[in-house]
């Protein structure tokens, strides 16, 4: 299982985009991508996570990615992990201070990606065979938490409603699944993709969508229903078993929007496509989630063909002070419209950006500002809160 596990990539820069693009560029190399946006962050991960590598900029902080290096490299359980330090230009004066500081390697940010992958390459070959045990007892680590958590069922499922703006109404309730408080992996992005890695995400996927379906059938009767899946399921042979949940709960499939997430690479468009179909005809419903970043890219929406687009959070936020993300969010509008796609709003925080973007044309939205996520689904509860909108 180690030597097939898929190798986890962890990011740090503090240039959002840099960091988007990087990402996406590993990830079509079939990496598992984790990102952290402060120096800290990259060093709490780097303790408890199984991480092969970590890309870091210089200018991160608290702490710069300087000190990171120093500290991931003086302290037992972290000196074993590849670390490249990224600098903000090609002098030489930051590579020997990140080599001081105890970097495997030091490369310029704009390095060619070519070189990027054969240095990556290089730093593994060094360090083959050293520490190998270490690797394997976190993995091991790894793998017994990610089946502790399944076998015990210690997944709590939480819910989002989405409204639709005009008319404002109830449009539909997306599923969150969460890890458990206790666990190094309490991070869901973490655990999903660590699950990935070894393997082991049908089984934990399959449990997060029927704790939720069994709280679900209580109440809901015709809201749509969203529910992440990654394109490995999609593409998997085994997604019967997910369709089995819906038929026995006796949840009609034409309520099901399957969110394509970017827990994972789409790895065959070919086949994802053929069987994305087949489920269409079914009666799914499908999203794609944060579009403007990772996979969302407009390939991924022409290959999806989704009846509903998700706009990335991150172009939402702070959007009535910003003309660029109101041009963006214009475009997915009118490309939404024109190709008959519901378009959808993530991560709306404020009353200043839910009227910036109801006047951009949005169809409908989610965020705290509306409701939060919560693990006491009340149907009622989110239908009143439309009559504070309309």
């Amino acid at each position: 299982m180690f030597e097939n596990a898929k190798k986890q990539i962890l990011v740090a820069h503090h240039d959002a985009h840099y960091v988007s693009g990087l990402s996406k560029l590993l990830q079509e190399r079939d990496f598992d991508v984790l990102t952290s946006s402060s120096g800290q962050g990259v060093i709490q991960k780097a303790k408890t996570l199984d991480i092969d590598l970590v890309l870091i900029g210089e200018g991160v902080e608290y702490p710069d990615g300087f000190d990171v290096c120093r500290q991931l490299k003086g302290q037992t359980r972290t000196e074993h992990i590849p670390l490249i330090l990224l600098t903000k230009n090609s002098q030489a004066d930051a590579r020997i201070k990140g080599y001081h500081h105890g970097a495997d390697d030091c490369l310029a940010q704009d390095v060619d990606k070519e070189e990027l992958f054969v240095r990556m390459e290089a730093v593994w070959r060094r360090g083959n065979g050293e520490f190998k045990s270490l690797r394997e007892s976190r993995q091991r680590e790894m793998i017994q938490e990610i089946s502790r958590i399944i076998s015990r069922k210690l997944i709590e499922s939480h819910f989002q409603p989405i409204y639709y703006v005009k008319p404002f109404r109830l449009f539909g309730i997306e599923v969150l699944s969460r890890p458990p408080a206790d666990s190094f992996l309490k991070n869901a992005d973490e655990l999903f993709k660590s699950a990935v890695k070894y393997d082991m995400s049908h089984a934990l996927e399959l449990l997060c969508w029927q704790k939720a379906v069994d709280i679900i059938v209580e109440q809901s009767r015709n809201e749509h229903l969203f529910f992440n899946c990654s394109p490995h399921i999609i593409e998997s042979s085994k997604f019967h078993h997910f369709t089995d949940i819906f038929n026995k709960s006796q949840l009609p499939l034409n309520r099901v929007v399957l969110e394509i997430t970017e827990r994972s690479a789409i790895n065959k468009y070919d086949v994802f496509c053929d069987h994305l179909q087949r489920y269409r005809n079914e009666g799914f419903r499908f999203a794609v989630d944060d579009v403007g970043g990772g996979y969302a890219s407009l390939e991924s929406v022409v290959a999806t063909k989704p009846e509903i687009v998700k706009i990335d959070i991150h172009i939402v936020r702070g959007v009535h002070l910003d003309p660029i993300k109101q041009s963006i969010i214009k475009f997915v509008v009118a490309f939404c419209r024109e190709n008959d796609i519901i378009s959808v709003a993530e991560g709306v925080e404020v009353k200043e950006e839910m009227d910036m973007i109801s006047e951009l044309g949005v169809n409908a939205v989610q965020g705290y500002y509306l409701f939060r996520p919560t693990p006491r689904l009340n149907i009622r509860e989110m239908k009143d809160r439309c009559v504070a909108f309309a």
